[in-house]
Formats: C-alpha cells, structure tokens, sequence
C-alpha cells in the first residue's frame, strides 16, 4: 500500500491530481498561530469523548490546512500503437518523436512553522513517471496564494516537505504522539477532497499500526473520516488538535471512500519530516533478503507457529545477511529484542535501524533457534530497488518500466531500445550475474538492426570495441560515430546458448 490505492481490484492510484488519505504524526501541541494563547487554546479544545460539536477545533486547525497544485511537464509515448505487437514496427520515427505534455495534480498540505514549512505527501509533488515539476502553488484557507519550494521529499515514505515565504507568521500545526493512539479514537481529518477546498470529516480510529502490504514503512492508522481524491498529503487530527497521521492512501472498489483511508503515523512520518527539513539524506537499514511471511501451509512444514516470522526464499550475494550467515529457508523471528510479526514487519524493523548499526537476529532453522549478529547495510534507492527486482520477460513487449529506462536517441538511429542489464536480468537470459552490458528490450523490424536479427533479450556487450555499461555509454559511442561520418556502429551481441558474436548496424538519418 503506497501513495493511496483502492482495493478490490485493487486500482492501484495516487491521490495527485486528486485523491488521497489525511494523517496525522506528532509532537506535542494543537493548532497554534505564531502567537498563539495556550489558556484560550485548552478551552477551545473540546474533552476526549463524543464531543457536541467540532466546529471550535474547526476553527482553529483549519487556517493551518492548505490547497497545494502543481505544473508538471511529463513525456509521453507519441506511439500510438504502444503497448501492442505493432509497437516495435510503427516506432518513433519523423512525427512519432516523444512528446510532452502539461498535468497538473492537487493534494492537500499542512504547515508546520510559524516561517511556512509545509508537509505533505510525495506524489503529490513529484511526477508520476517521466517529467519535471515546474511550479507548486500553495493556496491557503483565505484564497491567498503563495510559490513554494520544494525543500525535501522520500518516496520510500511518501513523505515532501515544502517552503513558503510571508510577510507575517503563517498559522501551524504540530505532531502529536501516534504511539497513544487507539482504536476507537475520535479523529478529523481536514483537506481540500476533489478541490472543493478546506473541507473538515470526523470518524474514528479505525485500527492501528495496519499493514496493508510489506513495505518498509507499511503501518498506518486506518480511520473512517472520510477521505477522498485531493485529500493525500492532509492532516488527520486527534482532539487536542495533534497531527497523529498524514492522510495517504484508501481502500475502495469505486475509487470513492468507502470508510476505510490509511494515514502515515506521527511517529514514522515525524523524524522523516525533521531530516528532511534540515536537508539530510535519509538512510535506512537493510539485509539483503526476499521474504515471505509465514503462513499457515509454511508454519505447518516447518513446525513454527502461524503469523511469527518471516520466511527468506533468497539472499542477496555480499549483502548484510549474507555476511552474517542468513541463508535462504530460515525464518528470520526476532530483529534487536523486537518480534517479527505482521504488524511489525522484518522489512519494517530493518528499514528503522541505522545502517551500520551491529544487531542480534534469532533465526529457526533445522528445526532449532538460532541467532546471529548481523551488521546493517545501507538500503538501496527505490529506484535501485524496482530495477533489483525487475523481470525480463524475452517473449514479451516492453513494460512501461523498461520504456523509462530506454533512450529516444537510440531508438531513433539504431532502431532498437536498450536497458540497463542487471544481475537478474543476466540470470533470466541465462548470463553470468557478473556480465556488463545492455539487454535489448525491443527492436523495429524496418530496421537494419531487425532486419540482421537482433531481437528483445539479445545482450549488447560492446559498441565499436568499447564496453557499454550504460545507456549513456551507447549513446556517447552512437554520437562519436556520426560526427565522424561513420554509418554504423559494431555491436558484440551476445545470445542465449549461442557464442557472442559481431554485427554491423547502420545508423538512421
């Protein structure tokens, strides 16, 4: 479960452009102006329990609540056959250059500090997908708008931090302490749903620290406030007026709240938020393992009880369990003193750990616990992360994933697409993991490189004697070979069960 997500189907949507879930994370505090009055604050803020009204804590929360819109350019596809078989032959060539377009989204925001730092969600922010944000426009309660800049953001947490400049202290909002929280919890959640603008919903806390899919920070608060498309990135409320979520995602079959949103935990979203301001990189443990939880079929094979620990089916060569001993078809069961269960999950624990940090992990294997110290790696980028876990299909077309590793230029003069080749992409195609080179990913048949051959899951592993570990690498030994007059390039192809081997490809206009 990331940016906001419906189920049954699931029709996987972040809320930009629109949709989302309020959250709530914490520090102490209420609402506050830059000089706010704490004895008129506690008498607005209405006792725990079923409260008359919401309106007075309405009143105060919601100037710190904004409208947050931005400019994007994104580059599309012109093919207009991408997608299907006929993709590769009527490919970019003359009027099917790529193109761009401008999109906007619209979320929600909250700020934090007197001088105007804002917090909200991250795909709020950024594009989805290839492009450039080129303006975010923050618009408060009152209708006044404001350019901001993008001070921070982490796509692991889905989690931005923004900046505004005013002649006057903004009014703000705190974090409170989520970790307080229960079930059965009056809450209200404040945003700008389908930009209607600054729109309030109450409910109760629904559950807490749910896990919706094994993310790394796959805990939120469940709520039925209802949240709705503009609402990601917005506040979800205790009634002391703490921020204790962020609203972030929500389960529904028709894309409308249905009373079951997911908010990011003060707790998870507050120290993200503090690094983020202050311009810090954020680091994040990591083993180095794919896991599984345990089932009830996998308890029983094992003689483990059900819903405890987490299965390892892989391990990472040199990675940080790997150097530990950790070998794939033990179950990893406590990490530092804290169990493994579903809502506290491996990849959650790990993720919370500081990289280089010494930890005891207890293991089950051959029937016996174990344990073993395990010295934390650094997490990968998500980016790395989704090309570490990337298939490659050789049968198949292209994936949108593997269009936004590819290059125009290359497509354009040698009529092919090439892609980073990764360790699992090597091991798919039946090459070493240590091979360097690019894959094919997709050839036009009018081509000279279709018409010699070359064909989706053929290895490139040198250009004009030179190694091309890159796309950019291709591309460099492309543009040297055209400013020198030269009309084509010599690839070494390497092919499933076959030995590598030279071809010509002439170069298109």
């Amino acid at each position: 479960m990331k940016p906001v997500r419906y189920a049954y189907g699931l029709t996987s949507a972040l809320l930009i452009g629109g949709a989302a879930v309020s959250l709530v994370t914490g520090h102490p505090a209420g609402a506050q102006v830059a000089q706010n009055d704490d004895s008129r604050m506690s008498t607005m803020v209405p006792r725990a329990g079923a409260p008359s009204s919401f309106a007075d804590l309405t009143e105060q929360l919601a100037p710190s609540v904004v409208n947050i819109s931005t400019r994007q350019r994104i580059e599309v596809n012109a093919n207009p056959f991408a997608g299907t078989p006929l993709a590769d032959m009527f490919g970019r060539r003359g009027r099917n250059q790529p193109q761009t377009r401008e999109a906007q989204s619209l979320g929600s925001g909250f700020i934090i500090s007197a001088d105007g730092y804002i917090v909200t969600n991250n795909h709020v922010v950024s594009p989805n997908g290839r492009g450039t944000v080129e303006e975010i426009t923050v618009t408060m309660p009152d209708g006044t708008e404001y350019d901001a800049k993008l001070v921070g953001n982490d796509a692991a947490s889905d989690l931005a931090v923004l900046k505004i400049e005013g002649s006057k202290p903004f009014p703000f909002v705190k974090f409170g302490d989520s970790k307080k929280t229960r079930a059965g919890d009056w809450v209200i959640a404040i945003g700008n749903p389908f930009g209607l603008g600054g729109t309030v919903t109450s409910g109760i806390v629904s559950a807490v620290l749910r896990n919706t899919g094994g993310g790394a920070y796959d805990r939120y608060i469940q709520t039925d406030a209802s949240i709705n498309r503009g609402n990601s990135g917005g506040p979800l409320f205790d009634m002391q007026g703490n921020v204790i979520g962020i609203n972030n995602a929500i389960f529904s079959p028709t894309g409308g709240s249905v009373g079951i949103g997911f908010a990011i935990p003060a707790d998870i979203a507050a120290p993200i938020v503090d690094k983020l301001r202050a311009g810090e990189e954020i680091e994040r443990g990591y083993l180095g393992v794919r896991i599984q939880p345990v089932d009830e079929d996998l308890a029983a094979s094992i003689g483990l009880a059900k819903n405890k620990g987490e299965f390892v089916q892989a391990v990472e060569p040199d990675a940080a369990a790997d150097k530990a001993g950790i070998k794939a078809g033990d179950v990893v069961v406590e990490v530092n003193g804290n169990e493994v269960t579903p809502d506290q999950t491996l990849s959650f624990l790990i993720a919370n750990i500081a990289p280089g940090t010494r930890i005891p992990v207890e293991l089950y294997r051959d029937g016996q616990r174990r344990k073993v110290n395990v010295v934390v790696g650094k997490r990968p980028s998500e980016d790395e992360l989704a090309r570490q876990a990337q298939t490659f299909d050789p049968d198949g077309q292209p994936t949108p994933q593997e269009n936004g590793q590819g290059s125009s230029m290359i497509e354009d003069v040698l009529g092919l697409q090439a892609i980073p080749l990764t360790p699992q992409i090597a091991g798919q195609l039946g090459a070493d993991s240590d091979t360097t080179g690019l894959v094919i990913a997709g050839v036009d048949p009018s081509s000279d490189a279709g018409q010699k051959g070359l064909a989706r899951g053929d290895i490139i592993l040198t250009a004009n004697y030179k190694a091309v570990a890159t796309v950019g690498a291709l591309e460099a030994i492309v543009k040297e070979a055209k400013s020198s007059g030269r009309e084509a390039v010599l690839l070494r192809i390497q092919r499933r069960g076959r030995p590598a081997t030279y071809v010509a490809v002439r170069l298109r206009e």
